[in-house]
Parts: structure tokens; sequence; C-alpha cells
């Protein structure tokens, strides 16, 4: 069954086991130092007899105090522990319970004290399987006492410093033969998949043990509180490691394959990616050719059409100067001949008024000298003719027309008069206002009032 490679994953179970076995202990403090006995003889007796009985009591797992001295001592106990006091002579114990302090006598009593407390018991059970494979099962067990009247008379509770030693011992033989027993049945398979049978048989045997079939006198006072199955290892490295390959070997095929896959599909990827970006660059050298193109052609196009525009400009303007030019010519040729047209005219103009400046001179001579003849008699008759049309009109001219040559200068003489230096108000409401007569009557009177009082001031 060893072999000559080593478990490492059985190894690390055994190492848990053993620390967990040793953080399970109760730890028990050191027993104070004796102080030395002071020197001249002064201890007495009784402080004597009291240090001998301290230093041969035992240390104890469960922490009780006895006081008092000699027949007066009382043992103190904590509240979880049981405890079983009997004295010489009595059948029954005197105090059976939990947590129960009482009085001592050290020559005619005895007593027993138990933990209460839960106990746990750990199991690495080395089994033979079916296919005769060598099996580590580790479990664990959690009891407790239940009838502590039954318990102390069935188990032995004796050793002061670990009274729960002896009957963890035994469960513990019990315990790992019941796990032996049902591993023999079972394949390595069944052990290392499906632990709940072994669990059951363990529990059963237990219980049938520590708490009888049915009646409590037969059982040995204890309760399993529970039992379970923390590891089950296949003690060979060899067929450990055959037991694992196929699901080692089925994992790394399934973990390859992912891997093929996610590779295929990251490449496909990469793929498609490199094609997008390769058809993207081709694109844009496409677009850039093309627009370097329409670019090129654009600006072909615009230095032909310049030259073109520079070239008709050039001719244009050619055209422009030569039509210019001759223009020019035929203008200057124009009016060299409106020129000598012009003088000529002149000549004949000048030539003309020379002639008709004389002309004019003599008639003008000769109408002088009629016109000083007829000019005394004209203005004679138009004297008269001026007198008369005068006198004809002043007579034919009617009382409306003076009132309104009147009003019409009215504003000029007003302008003329002198700035007045008093006001004097003339009351015309006398005359009729409603006719021009009455008008005229209204400024006459108003032009008299003004008059005086010009004449008056001076």
């Amino acid at each position: 069954m060893a072999s000559a490679e080593r478990n490492v994953y059985l190894d690390q179970v055994m190492a848990q086991s053993s620390q967990l076995e040793q953080d399970l202990r109760v730890k028990k403090a050191a027993p104070p130092a004796q102080a030395p006995a002071p020197e001249g003889g002064g201890t007495s007796n009784r402080a004597r007899r009291s240090a001998a009985e301290a230093a041969t009591t035992p240390p104890s797992a469960v922490d009780v105090r006895v006081t008092g001295i000699g027949p007066w001592k009382t043992v103190l106990v904590p509240p979880n522990a049981f405890v079983v006091h009997t004295r010489r002579g009595q059948e029954k114990p005197l105090h059976l319970g939990l947590g129960t302090s009482f009085r001592y006598r050290s020559r005619t009593d005895s007593y027993l004290v138990v933990p209460g407390t839960m106990q746990t018991i750990l199991l690495n059970a080395f089994c033979i399987c079916r296919e005769l494979q060598g099996v580590l099962v580790q479990a664990y067990v959690q009891w407790i006492v239940q009838d502590i009247a039954t318990a102390y008379r069935k188990l032995d509770f004796g050793d002061p410093a670990d009274p729960m030693r002896l009957v963890n011992l035994q469960l513990k033989e019990q315990a790992e033969a019941a796990i032996k027993d049902k591993v023999a049945t079972m394949s390595v398979h069944e052990v290392l998949s499906d632990k709940q049978p072994i669990i059951e048989e363990l529990t059963a045997r237990l219980r049938g043990v520590a708490e009888g079939a049915g009646d409590s006198d037969t059982g040995l006072g204890l309760r399993i509180v529970t039992v379970q199955i923390k590891e089950a290892v296949v003690t060979s490295a060899r067929l450990w490691e055959n037991l694992q390959k196929p699901f080692r070997s089925e994992q790394g095929q399934l973990a390859r394959l992912a891997e093929l896959s996610a590779q295929e599909v990251i490449t496909g990827r990469e793929l498609a990616a490199q094609r997008l970006d390769q058809l993207q660059r081709l694109e844009n050298d496409r677009e850039l050719a093309d627009l370097k193109a329409r670019n090129a052609a654009a600006a072909f196009d615009r230095d032909a059409a310049e030259k073109l525009r520079r070239g008709e400009r050039e001719q244009a303007d050619a055209r422009a100067l030569a039509s210019q030019n001759s223009e020019t010519t035929l203008h200057e040729l124009q009016l060299e001949q409106e020129r000598h047209a012009q003088e000529t005219e002149m000549g004949r103009l000048r030539l003309e008024l020379e002639q008709t400046l004389q002309r004019l001179t003599l008639e003008h001579e000769l109408s002088l000298a009629a016109a000083r003849a007829t000019q005394t008699h004209d203005a004679a008759l138009l004297v008269l003719e001026r007198d008369r049309v005068r006198q004809e009109i002043a007579n034919g001219r009617s009382p409306e027309a003076v009132q309104a040559e009147l009003i019409a200068r009215l504003p000029e003489i007003v302008a003329k008069l002198p700035k007045p230096d008093e006001l004097r108000t003339v009351n015309l409401s006398g005359a009729d206002g409603s006719s021009l007569a009455g008008i005229v009557t209204e400024l006459a009177a108003a032009v008299t009032a003004i008059r005086a009082a010009v004449a008056s001031r001076e």
C-alpha cells in the first residue's frame, strides 16, 4: 500500500489534523510557585499541612477550588462541570449534578468533577476500500455528557489532568472501526464522491453505543451531537494522480478547446480588423488620389483659363489700343479739318461782320438823325398821354379800390411810423365794421389819432 512517491495532499491533511489536535487541547496554567519559608521557624503546623496538601493535589482539567481548612473545607465547582460527591457509608452520592458546590471532608468524602462542555474527537482512519487501495478518511465526532448518573458508573473519568481522555480514546477506536468496516464495502470513487453512507453508518454505531438502543440504562449516558467527514484522500500518490488524470485531461481538453476557440475568434477578428484596416487604407488612398487628381485638374483648368483670359485680355488690349490709336488719328484729322473749317468760317464771318458793322453804323447814324428829329415831338406827346392816362385811372378808381390800396399799403405805413412810448386806445365802435366804408373810416380815425399823438410829442 505504501508508495515511494510522496502524496503532497495527504501530507497537508495530516499536518492540518495535527495542528487542530493541538488547538483543541486545553491549556492549563502552571501551578503558582511556593513562596520560600521565612527564616526563624515561624511557620505554623496548619500552614505546613495546607502547603503539603496543595503540593500533593494533582492538576485538574476543571477549575475546581477548595477553600477552608480541615473539616470546614468547601469545594467550589464551575457552572459548566458535572460533580459526583460521595461519602463513606453512603450508597448514593450526596451531591450529583451540574455546577453544584458542597462541603467537603477530606477523611470521609470523595468527589469526581467531569466537564459538561462538548467534546470533539478527531479521527484519521487509514482504511482499505473494495479495490484494496489505501484511503485516509478524516472525520470528527462531537459529543457531550447527557446523564452523569449513568456515565460516572460506566465510564472512567479518573484522570484528574484530563477526565475525558479515556472516554475519547474508546469512542475514537469504535469510530475508526466503524469507518473502516464501511469503507471496506465501498469503491474508491464512492468514498471520494459520496461520504453520506459513511456518516450514517458511523452515527448509527456511535449512538447505539453512547445513547443505547432506546433504554437509557443500556447506554453510556452520552449523546452524540454530530458526526462529519472532513476529508477522504487516497494514500497512494500514483493512484491519486491517476484518479485525477481523467478529470484533469478532460478539463485540460476543454480548456485547450476553449483556448483554441478563443484564439480562433481572436484570429478571425484580427484578420477582419486587418482586412478592414487595409480596405480603409485603400479607400483613403483612392480618395486621396482622386482628390489630388481633381485638385490637379482644377489647377490645370484654372491655369489654362487664366492663360486664355490673359491672351484674350492682351488681344483685346491690343485691339483697343489699335482702335484707340486709329480713333485718335481720325479724331486728330477730324479736329484738324474742323479747325480749318472753323478758321475758314471765322474768316468768312469776320468779313461778313465787318460788312454788317459798316452797314449798321450807317443805318444807326441815319436812324439817330431821324430819331433826334422826332424825339422832341414824341416826348411831348408821351407826357400828355401819360397824364391823360393817369387822370383817367384816378377818375375811374372806385372807393373800394382806393380802400384796398390803402389796406395793402397799411403795413408799409405802419412800419415807417415811429415806435410809440405810450399806448392810447381809440374806440371805433361807432363806425360800421361790417362794410368796407366803415373799416376805412375806422382806419382813418386811427391814423388821425396816431398823427395827433406824434405831433403832440414833437
